[in-house]
């Protein structure tokens, strides 16, 4: 008898649509597969849901606040039911961009150079510390959004202006920018999957690119690099998969500059829609959307 599957998925962060997708996607593939599939909403009605439908798993295709930062992991480990992905701490680490980059510097993964800033600081203030300790233009960015959600690059003309838009953050991090190529890494458990590069019409992968079919990123699988590089990168992938304690599948986001990797973030919940990274790396490896979600429900059930 096939298990039953309660998916998470909305939620109220930026990125809702996003996890709408996935968990639409998710129970799609399991419902033609024979799985019992229910989708609930992480909502005051979760514990009566998950109490009633009694899950053998529960398949977290949560995205952003609240779905990958350790908040609902706390929630549902109250229930001693296993769910997808990594556990509080892991995903806390990993969603916060100043905690998880420290920790990358301290085990000698290469990440962009980069200092927070609170709103307690005069706009000139912040300019002159960027071109003290960094250099026009700069990535400004939430430290605990997803999916490139508010994540600008910055010209000393537009400081005032993107600040402005960010005001809602209490904290927000000002990054080195790298130019050179998008590669990202995928690792399913201790196994490096395999990398995919991007190729946006736009400045850089960033929401748009990542979610509107009509931003026509390229996707370029296998990518083009030389045997030892690739193996490099794929290392750096699964040392900071390690590091950070996460568990499952995750995606991590690299620049490629002047041959030197640099690494952006590593996410915890991947998306798996249509046009997410992993699936389609995945697949290339020979692993289909069903095998890949089993595999995921089959590494909950293992101790955390």
């Amino acid at each position: 008898m096939k298990k039953k599957i309660l998916i998470l998925s909305g939620g109220i962060s930026k990125e809702r649509l996003i996890s709408l997708d996935t968990g639409q996607q998710v129970a799609k593939e399991l419902k033609k597969n024979g799985y019992k599939v229910k989708i609930t909403e992480p909502d005051h009605n979760l514990k009566k849901n998950i109490k009633n439908f009694k899950p053998n798993v529960i398949f977290n295709a949560l995205h952003g606040q609240f779905g990958e930062d350790g908040y609902i992991q706390t929630i549902l480990e109250q229930f001693n039911i296993p769910y997808t992905h990594s556990g509080v701490i892991p995903s806390s680490i990993a969603m916060d961009k100043e905690i998880s980059k420290k920790i990358f510097i301290k085990n000698n993964i290469k990440t962009p150079k980069f200092f927070t800033f609170s709103y307690d600081m005069k706009v000139q203030n912040l300019i002159k510390k960027i071109e003290k300790k960094l250099s026009f233009p700069v990535v400004v960015k939430p430290l605990n959004e997803g999916s490139s959600v508010n994540v600008y690059i910055c010209e000393k003309k537009n400081v005032n202006k993107i600040l402005k838009g960010l005001k809602n953050y209490k904290k927000i991090m000002i990054e080195e920018f790298i130019g050179g190529r998008e590669i990202q890494v995928a690792i399913m458990g201790n196994t490096k999957l395999g990398a995919i590069e991007l190729k946006p019409k736009r400045k850089f992968y960033d929401y748009k690119a990542k979610y509107n079919s009509g931003a026509k990123t390229e996707h370029i699988i296998p990518v083009d690099l030389p045997k030892k590089k690739l193996s490099q990168i794929l290392n750096m992938a699964l040392n900071a998969h390690k590091v950070i304690g996460c568990k499952g599948v995750t995606r991590s986001d690299f620049k490629y500059y002047q041959g030197t990797f640099f690494l952006l973030e590593i996410n915890t919940q991947p998306g798996m829609t249509k046009l997410s990274l992993v699936p389609e790396i995945a697949e290339h490896k020979g692993i289909n959307f069903l095998k890949l979600i089993e595999w995921i429900l089959k590494d909950a059930s293992t101790k955390r």
